[in-house]
């Protein structure tokens, strides 16, 4: 059986370690850019490399940016009365596409799982406490999964131990538009009954 180059299979390899790639993506991928002029690939791993030595995380919010602080956490018209608290970058992303928030946020870089050794310390939790100068609302916007409700309740439970008097809500939860009720399960059809508003 022939064996495919080393060049090639050690970058298969790497490939298959991105999540949601496997190794028949993988190997797709790896041709595919075996197809391509060397100064494309040259543009394409440089910016790579950018990737790590371009971006900082944010002091503030912890959100990946190119300044310290970042665009969002610089911007004065941003609502400080508000904070939201997310899992990740693109969850913030997300939020900020919806143009219907304007305060500040707090990235969390992942919720507490302790089935995968994640626990509160490897998470920005504790410098949400010390964001909370000046806000009157503190949205907690993580995953509706198990994980994203610990984290939510472990927030809540840190700010009311430390005695901290704020507002603090919870993103809602239920049906998204387009979907069936018949293919929902009794959680998401729970928490869209207690979401509902009038009409």
């Amino acid at each position: 059986m022939a064996q495919l180059p080393r060049p090639i299979l050690r970058l298969i390899e790497k490939f298959e370690r991105l999540p949601g790639i496997g190794p028949k993506s993988a190997q797709r991928l790896v041709f595919y850019l075996l197809r391509h002029p060397k100064e494309e690939l040259e543009d394409f791993a440089q910016k790579l490399v950018a990737l790590k030595t371009d971006t900082v995380l944010c002091e503030r919010c912890h959100n990946v940016s190119e300044t310290n602080p970042c665009g969002v956490c610089d911007d004065v018209s941003r609502d400080g009365n508000l904070l939201i608290v997310v899992e990740s970058p693109l969850d913030q992303l997300a939020i900020e596409h919806s143009d219907k928030y304007r305060g500040l946020y707090h990235v969390l870089h992942g919720a507490i799982d302790p089935l995968n050794n994640v626990g509160p310390d490897q998470l920005y939790l504790q410098d949400v406490l010390d964001r909370l100068d000046g806000v009157e609302e503190l949205i907690l916007a993580t995953n509706p999964t198990m994980e994203g409700e610990a984290t939510a309740l472990y927030i809540r439970e840190l700010i009311e131990d430390k005695g901290i008097k704020i507002k603090i809500t919870r993103i809602g939860h239920g049906l998204p538009i387009g979907a069936d009720i018949e293919y929902a399960d009794g959680v998401t059809i729970a928490r869209a009954l207690e979401g509902r508003r009038p009409l």
